[in-house]
């Protein structure tokens, strides 16, 4: 990373265009503000057909849906919408299948453009949506939250959840652009952005030391709204996620670091019931801590390493301790049944990310279940 990478434009006037290289499914990440009112200009010369449908939830689509179906109307765009209820409970088959029929109702064929308005659940929806109606069609993702512009719209991970965990349910579908307006987290509770900011923490925890260290100086600006400093993190973390996805589009190898956290967090997540009493982020700053904990605990990560993640994600209101779990979620045992079930599990083996050090994450496979639960053992009787 260079330093001019770490030095935001203090103007952010001008969108950056980040693009990821995957051949003939390659697309752009444009990141900026007040985008959504510019969104035809940069969407209709994508477009097979004049006629589009724009999927959000009753939380987004008042605030953000008119703006951009007027801007496409400038094109001569038209733009149906389909509204859900907002949350990870509508990420399920239920909610899926009923998208799909009110897609076929409405007439919808092979060359019609979805659009997803909204956070994460809304991106996998309809991005998984979009990959099995009519055998496949096109979508575009309209990110609002910091979590979903800096990760979940990125890459082509689609999907739902299942009894048996989160997410196990998808596919990997590709979007024709990924369009991030930053002035739709001025309306995002503090409580969903500091969940969103704990995945941007990771990718400095991965393999980007400088940037978790300008993280530290610059978190707190962050979050109390400084435009530029917003514009030049997220652009800096899709670049990280570009670079990582056109390397490894299917998660073969390399792409699973970006799981760093996330088999402690769904498991967290799963048990506390996938609602208000922990948000994804809030479950990834968890298992972030407990990945780190476990890497002191084998004697790979250093003290002083595991102190400043613990320390940041803190001082920026993020949880750390399972004091943050309900009295439900802090069964060990359970906790061990959900990670068995995680995506990452091969040949019955549970595959960790682990780190020797903060910007050194690797993926562990040798990581034997007792020390798993010897360190789950040790975060729950701390609550």
């Amino acid at each position: 990373m260079s330093a001019n990478e770490l030095q935001p434009d203090s103007q952010a006037a001008t969108p950056e265009l980040v693009t990821v290289a995957l051949g003939v499914r390659s697309y752009d990440i444009v990141v900026g503000t007040n985008l959504l009112e510019q969104s035809g200009d940069l969407i209709a010369p994508l477009l097979t057909l004049p006629r589009t449908i724009l999927i959000s939830d009753e939380t987004v689509a008042p605030l953000y849906a008119e703006r951009t179906i007027n801007s496409l109307s400038h094109h001569g765009v038209t733009c149906e919408t389909i509204v859900l209820q907002p949350g990870e409970v509508s990420k399920n088959f239920s909610t899926l299948q009923d998208l799909l029929e009110r897609l076929l109702e409405s007439g919808a064929e092979r060359g019609i453009t979805l659009f997803a308005l909204g956070g994460g659940v809304v991106g996998d929806l309809t991005g998984f949506a979009a990959s099995i109606l009519l055998r496949g069609v096109n979508f575009i993702q309209l990110p609002t939250t910091l979590l979903s512009q800096i990760d979940s719209s990125v890459g082509g991970k689609t999907g739902i959840n299942s009894r048996q965990g989160k997410n196990l349910i998808g596919s990997f579908h590709q979007p024709r652009l990924v369009l991030v307006d930053t002035a739709t987290l001025d309306s995002l509770p503090p409580r969903e952005l500091r969940a969103g900011y704990a995945e941007m923490v990771k990718y400095g925890l991965i393999d980007d030391a400088p940037f978790f260290a300008w993280l530290e100086k610059n978190g707190a600006k962050l979050l109390a709204g400084d435009a530029a400093t917003r514009r030049h993190a997220i652009a800096h973390c899709c670049r990280a996620k570009a670079r990582i996805v056109a390397d490894d589009e299917r998660e073969a190898g390399r792409r699973a670091l970006l799981n760093l956290g996330h088999t402690f967090g769904h498991a967290f997540e799963a048990e506390c019931g996938y609602g208000e009493a922990l948000l994804h982020g809030e479950a990834v700053a968890l298992g972030m801590v407990m990945a780190f904990r476990i890497s002191q605990q084998i004697g790979i990560a250093s003290e002083v390493d595991v102190a400043r993640v613990v320390t940041h994600l803190a001082a920026n209101g993020l949880p750390v301790t399972a004091a943050a779990l309900p009295r439900k979620a802090r069964h060990r045992d359970a906790l061990m049944n959900q990670m068995r079930h995680d995506k990452k599990v091969r040949d019955g083996r549970l595959h960790l990310i682990l780190a020797r050090a903060i910007g050194e994450a690797f993926i562990a496979s040798e990581i034997d279940e007792t020390d798993i639960a010897k360190a789950l053992d040790a975060f729950l009787c701390e609550a």
